[in-house]
């Protein structure tokens, strides 16, 4: 039997090394978390669980939602895997090769051009889906969002600054070193110098994540119950959508450009401290990816 709060724990553990270190990392990453052939042919099931967890389906809307799933995992195995798959031999290629910014961040360019085609491709179900939803639905999800920002005080705005700067110096150390092996000192220190330096505001992220909830809960509120028209949902769902990809505070859009630019310093920096053997095993593991992206986008369920 699925042991549902583990698979969940590994889940969010994985998508959250992703959002944070791209796709640089992610060859390694996929390795790290398990088997990426189950991960990927079980995500369905992860996101509903998880979706579930956060807004307490009815059954009607769990049939719906699963539905919905699988036939986005479909279109994503079709029309998104073999981008991936050329994103990661392209990468492969140039891993033997000194890299600038520019082209260690390439990558994540590509991710987020997936992830945007990934997001409207969903928006038609993630609208009808809205329309069905109860008051008492969108209290739970407050409750849910409540719990997870005391979680980010926790750790983030009521830690000592250097913990919290520890927990992160590890956590890049120990994904880069799945990508390239065991690092030396001198790459360490790479890591370590790019992390000191870092701008990292965990309040003005925190005050970010404050307003999406917000947002959220405002433009879900008056779409409920099928209050709204298909129409009015989904353009109510776009906006929602554009302002999470695109902040509305400036103060948050400056400070995700500038994180951007030091995320590309830091993986082009390390990657060149890198030797001939580190970057061998980079080819490796890349390699190993690339062959399960080429099986699983082959694979009909």
């Amino acid at each position: 039997m699925v042991n549902r709060s583990a698979v969940l724990a590994e889940w969010t553990r994985c998508t959250r090394i992703i959002g944070l270190l791209g796709l640089l990392i992610l060859a390694g990453l996929l390795q790290a978390c398990g088997a990426t052939k189950v991960l990927y042919n079980q995500a369905p099931d992860f996101a509903y669980w998880y979706l579930d967890g956060q807004l307490a389906f009815t059954d009607a809307q769990s049939l719906q939602v699963k539905d919905a799933l699988a036939k986005l995992q479909a279109w994503h195995r079709q029309n998104q895997l073999p981008g991936a798959m050329a994103v990661l031999q392209k990468l492969q290629q140039q891993m033997p090769s000194d890299m600038d910014a520019r082209a260690a961040c390439a990558p994540l360019v590509e991710l987020q051009r997936q992830w945007v085609a990934l997001a409207d491709q969903a928006q038609p179900a993630i609208a009808a889906v809205a329309g069905t939803l109860g008051a008492e639905q969108l209290v739970q999800l407050e409750q849910r969002f409540a719990l997870g920002n005391a979680y980010f005080q926790s750790d983030f705005l009521e830690a000592r600054p250097r913990d919290v700067q520890d927990r992160r110096l590890q956590q890049a150390i120990s994904r880069a070193e799945v990508l390239y092996g065991p690092l030396d000192h001198k790459q360490l220190s790479v890591i370590r110098r790019h992390i000191e330096q870092s701008h990292f505001d965990a309040r003005l992220i925190y005050a970010e994540r404050l307003r999406r909830q917000q947002d959220l809960l405002q433009t879900l509120r008056p779409l409920i119950a099928g209050q709204a028209s298909p129409q009015a949902t989904q353009a109510a769902l776009h906006g929602l959508l554009d302002r999470t990809r695109h902040s509305p505070d400036p103060a948050y859009r400056r400070y995700s450009d500038k994180m951007a630019r030091q995320t590309c310093a830091v993986l082009a920096d390390l990657h060149n401290s890198t030797t001939a053997a580190q970057r061998r095993h980079a080819v490796q593991t890349l390699n190993g990816q690339v062959q399960d992206l080429s099986d699983l986008s082959a694979h009909t369920p």
